[in-house]
């Protein structure tokens, strides 16, 4: 059975006029005991991933999907061994890393007028916060063919990712034809642990403010998503709430609630 979507495919080397988000992520980091070569590798897959990414216009009404644009990471196309996370602890797996590049693409979004219509999170949190920049909770989770990040331009104007391997980061940007009416400012609320029994648990909820370019005023503001994960690591300077053994913790709301958490802020002209 054929999509009914339109997906993004034309790649142009030229960069459109207008930046609409910047942003770029340290490419090696100490996360816990995971051992630095898988890390090494994840560098070598993502100048793979990033040159299949590279330039790929999204057309209004047109859908962009990591896995259609990267493909499956196999040995053949050059991928190695890089970091990949089960059950929420590194193990190493042929393209593993890429996923740095999906959570880069999910930031970026977030802050532009795209649309996301499919993500997909770690239900762990591995590691702790060490020189985190991000809200946690923002990342993105990619199993080719099955796990996906898709975002859809319901806008009437072209965008194009530019992604590409610095010295020391992963770099990227939206670009557009011309400027957008908004910008936005993502953010966290409500961070928590709790523990029950010998289990930690992490929570909060990640928001989005729309801002008018014109008149640099709110004119809404939505709940993205509230996270829950289990966490990895002792959690440690951080208040931790106690919960009894036989207390899940806080559920992740299903779609209604948090749409009906959505807020508008009145524009003042």
């Amino acid at each position: 059975m054929r999509s009914p979507l339109t997906f993004s495919s034309t790649r142009q080397p030229e960069s459109l006029p207008v930046r609409v988000k910047q942003h770029k992520s340290l490419l090696l980091r100490t996360l816990g005991e995971t051992e630095m070569w898988l890390q090494h590798n994840k560098v070598t897959n993502l100048r793979l991933a990033c040159a299949r990414v590279d330039g790929l216009l999204i057309r209004p009404g047109e859908t962009f999907s990591f896995n259609k644009a990267v493909g499956n990471a196999t040995r053949r196309k050059g991928y190695v061994p890089g970091m990949r996370l089960s059950n929420g602890v590194a193990r190493p797996g042929i393209g593993g890393g890429i996923c740095q590049l999906a959570n880069l693409l999910h930031w970026m979004v977030l802050h532009s007028p795209l649309t996301v219509t499919e993500r997909s999170t770690h239900s762990f949190d591995p590691f702790p916060d060490n020189g985190r920049v991000l809200p946690w909770g923002v990342g993105c989770s990619i199993v080719y063919n099955y796990v996906d990040l898709q975002f859809r331009n319901d806008t009437d104007q072209t965008f194009q990712l530019r992604v590409a391997v610095g010295e020391r980061y992963l770099e990227g940007e939206i670009r557009s034809a011309s400027p957008t009416e908004s910008t936005y400012r993502v953010f966290a609320r409500g961070e928590r642990f709790f523990r029950s029994g010998e289990r930690f648990f992490r929570r909060n909820e990640i928001w989005r403010t729309t801002i008018n370019r014109r008149t640099g005023l709110p004119t809404d503001e939505t709940l993205v998503r509230e996270n829950v994960a289990l966490v990895k690591y002792v959690p440690t300077d951080v208040e931790i709430i106690d919960l009894p053994a036989t207390l899940p913790p806080p559920a992740t709301p299903n779609a209604a609630r948090v749409q009906a958490q959505r807020r508008t802020v009145a524009s003042r002209h």
